[in-house]
């Protein structure tokens, strides 16, 4: 059976320090700063759970993984989650959707229901112009 998964109108301000924290292991200072700022200023959109772990090539955690279990059993006590960040990904460049902050709420939702609609906050790779 599929459990409907609610969601907050805006992510929980904790999730922003822990994105940054994230993308600083995949670039610079400059970068990051800007990346958060962008998240902040977007409005929400929305992708399945399916498709965003599908673009980020990353791998479903099974469902009794800890972080995953503890989103679940919000889901289940009836509690809000709080939207993801994502950073766009790259065709042409072969780069993946990055998952900033929210790679275990993706999860329990898709364990619950793989076609969740999941609102997300969504920017793209900043242009660097050449020099």
């Amino acid at each position: 059976m599929q459990q409907v998964v609610l969601w907050k109108n805006e992510p929980d301000e904790h999730d922003y320090p822990a994105a940054a924290a994230y993308l600083s292991l995949l670039g610079a200072g400059e970068a990051v700063t800007a990346l958060v700022a962008a998240l902040r200023a977007v409005p929400i959109s929305h992708g399945t759970a399916k498709d965003l772990l599908r673009a980020s090539r990353l791998e479903l955690l099974p469902a009794d993984n800890q972080h995953v279990v503890k989103d679940i059993h919000k889901v289940r006590d009836g509690r809000l989650l709080s939207p993801v960040l994502l950073v766009r990904g790259d065709l042409a460049g072969n780069l993946p959707l990055v998952v900033a902050d929210g790679y275990h709420r993706i999860c329990a939702s898709y364990h619950l229901a793989e076609d969740t609609d999941i609102p997300c906050k969504l920017v793209g790779l900043p242009t660097i112009a050449p020099s």
